[in-house]
């Protein structure tokens, strides 16, 4: 399966990253074989639209589940209408996020967590 995560650095033993649309990093895990690959987010910087942008970006990258700290409502509209599962209030090491998620140990989320702009400010 291939799984989306907002994270804090590029590699497996980074934190994820509260922030989803404004997030430092992508990385997109296949969780048979743990292959990832990280991408810079461009959108960290925009000055609106992050979230949406980077939803589009995770879509776009064929992920079916994203593993975030929080995720706003239009993210979290985009991701649903491309039938992308969303976990979301998570903490702690990509690694451990992805073994909760195999084990069975996550719960999907039903809706946006953090209202519009939750990112800016330095909202870390």
């Amino acid at each position: 399966m291939k799984v989306a995560m907002s994270s804090t650095g590029d590699n497996l033993d980074a934190q994820i990253d509260a922030r989803f649309g404004r997030c430092r990093y992508f990385l997109f895990v296949d969780t048979d074989s743990m292959e990832f690959e990280a991408v810079d987010n461009a959108n960290i910087a925009s000055a609106g639209g992050a979230g949406i942008r980077s939803a589009q970006l995770i879509a776009d990258k064929e992920a079916q589940v994203l593993l975030t700290g929080n995720v706003g409502p239009n993210a979290f509209d985009v991701l649903s209408a491309a039938g992308i599962k969303v976990y979301s209030g998570l903490s702690g090491s990509i690694k451990e996020a992805i073994e909760k998620l195999k084990n069975g140990q996550l719960n999907e989320t039903s809706g946006p967590d953090v209202g519009n702009k939750f990112g800016f400010g330095g909202n870390k």
